[in-house]
């Protein structure tokens, strides 16, 4: 059975060894050596300040609000997975979609001003399968009207933009480590941030408000820490990412050149680098695409429809707001089967069953 994504299991032996580390010195938990040791290694590799660790992306983009202290109404993309919208809600924000662009599926920036309000306290944008958003101009729109920028980069690890990160860009980005994701933690999550006064305060919330060198409890916080086992895992992962890498561009590269003229793929940002974490397809129709997931799950290949519903169509939403591209996207967007290991004859199968389907 090949599923739409495999998780990367590092070498045992490798993994064991941490584990004996943690039961040498008897911390599981609580800002562990693992973790920091995790911490200060992303900073290096992703070529950013303050990492900090917690125990899912969802947990990330929590603390990222609580930490910017938004009120009101938040901009986000109705074209995203469904936590990117229930984190919002969940801490008693309101979201408001703002319609994507077409090619690229990331939220355009031409019509994020005209659901700006009085009320409006932020903009959460998403690096949609990793593509990098188009990040001047939502920073222009930030500066005019004041307001904070969440990145969800949960698919853009070691996306690079022009010099640099990605995740350099606006006030927080947040990352999701789980199991599915090109790095992962088995489960987990980060949040970058630039500015180390908030960072702290960051990790404060990530402690259930405590300030590690008081004892005492400043803030509203929670308990969204990373254990040590997850660190291990994340230790391991790391030291592989490059061969990790390596075999998932191969793999993409094969669906691309197949499928270049065949259907829409995503038009990636130029000043972008690709971590080939996700191959998307956009097909002519929702029937077309049934057509095609039927045929390869007869074949015990499961791709995956990423995303739907269009989030604007949450039942726990402000309703009727009309995102008409996003929606139409959410029927028609199919993402393949890609990991670092599937074997040629599972894509050439994926490949032409698309091929023959057209």
């Amino acid at each position: 059975m090949i599923n739409v994504t495999k998780t990367y299991l590092p070498n045992i032996d490798k993994y064991k060894s941490y584990i004996d580390e943690i039961y040498a010195n008897g911390q599981l938990t609580n800002n562990g050596p693992l973790v920091q040791k995790l911490e200060r290694r992303l900073e290096e590799y992703l070529g950013v300040n303050n990492v900090i660790l917690v125990a899912n992306g969802t947990l990330a983009l929590d603390v990222a609000y609580r930490a910017l202290d938004l009120t009101g109404d938040v901009i986000t993309t109705p074209f995203s997975f469904v936590a990117t919208t229930s984190s919002i809600v969940a801490n008693g924000l309101n979201p408001l979609f703002s319609d994507i662009n077409l090619r690229t599926f990331n939220i355009n920036p031409d019509l994020i001003e005209e659901k700006i309000t009085s009320k409006t306290s932020a903009i959460v944008p998403v690096h949609v399968f990793g593509n990098a958003c188009e990040v001047e101009d939502i920073q222009k729109i930030s500066e005019r009207h004041n307001l904070k920028v969440i990145y969800d980069a949960a698919h853009a690890f070691d996306v690079q933009y022009k010099e640099g990160s990605i995740l350099n860009y606006g006030d927080i980005s947040t990352l999701s480590f789980h199991a599915t994701k090109l790095f992962h933690t088995i489960e987990g999550g980060a949040l970058i941030i630039k500015d180390d006064e908030l960072a702290n305060k960051a990790r404060r919330l990530v402690n259930f408000g405590i300030n590690n060198n008081t004892g005492e409890s400043r803030d509203l916080g929670m308990n969204a820490k990373m254990n040590e086992f997850e660190a291990a895992m994340g230790l391991c992962v790391l030291d592989d990412i490059n061969l990790i890498l390596e075999k998932r561009k191969i793999r993409y590269n094969n669906y691309a050149q197949a499928l270049i003229n065949q259907v829409q793929l995503q038009e990636k940002n130029n000043n972008s680098s690709n971590n080939y974490a996700y191959f998307p397809i956009a097909l002519e129709s929702e029937d077309q695409l049934l057509s095609i997931v039927q045929k390869l799950n007869k074949a015990q290949i499961f791709p995956r429809r990423y995303f739907r519903p269009s989030l604007n169509k949450l039942s726990y939403v402000e309703q009727g707001q009309a995102c008409p591209i996003s929606e139409n996207a959410s029927n028609r967007v199919l993402c393949l089967p890609l990991f670092h290991s599937i074997k040629e004859r599972y894509q050439n199968t994926v490949i032409n069953t698309i091929l023959e389907t057209l």
